[in-house]
């Protein structure tokens, strides 16, 4: 995985220049989804926190030349805790700003409107524990990658469907001394419109 995440940003990397020189396509999109947090695992301690099923929207701003794409993306994450190893008030949860950069190849397919693609990113995540509504947070800024893959559909001229899978990796996140763990599943749909 280490191998196919840093090959994607190597030949993102190099592409850089040429995207820079060669005529670009800017485009917005947004996206939102289902969040499923990976059971947390607390200073060692397997599936120590559980959550439900939670929920993500992401925002991005990018340049499309050819089969690349590079973006910046702002997303947020909210899952609810359902069960934990140690006390939990009622209505906790786990908030989560990804700020990424993000490479993608797609390819193209015209002839039938369809194109899958693959990305991968890099970028800071900052997570906020919070004990119910009115409980006092604890938060902390953490480096996070993401590799995914999905299909855009072209629905018009400028406007394309995104529907794609994620997976979000920060790195282990320290919450009042504990390091505790935050990868997720994303799986969204979103709206992609080039100028």
């Amino acid at each position: 995985m280490k191998k196919l995440i840093l090959s994607l940003l190597i030949a993102g990397a190099c592409t850089v220049p040429s995207v820079a020189r060669a005529e670009s396509n800017a485009y917005v999109s947004l996206s939102g989804g289902v969040g499923l947090l990976n059971n947390s695992t607390v200073d060692g301690n397997d599936d120590a926190i559980r959550y439900d099923t939670g929920y993500l929207i992401n925002g991005a701003i990018g340049l499309k030349n050819e089969a690349v794409r590079l973006e910046a993306e702002v997303g947020y994450h909210r899952n609810r805790v359902d069960s934990s190893d140690y006390s939990v008030v009622r209505g906790a949860h786990v908030s989560m700003w990804s700020y990424m950069a993000n490479g993608y190849y797609d390819i193209d397919m015209d002839n039938v409107g369809l194109s899958p693609y693959i990305m991968a990113g890099l970028g800071a995540a900052h997570a906020t524990i919070r004990e119910g509504n009115w409980g006092s947070p604890s938060s902390a800024t953490e480096f996070a990658w993401q590799v995914g893959a999905g299909l855009g559909i072209k629905t018009a001229d400028n406007v394309m469907v995104d529907i794609g899978y994620r997976y979000l990796s920060p790195s282990d996140a320290t919450f009042d001394g504990a390091k505790v763990s935050l990868a997720s599943s994303n799986f969204i749909v979103g709206i992609r419109y080039s100028f």
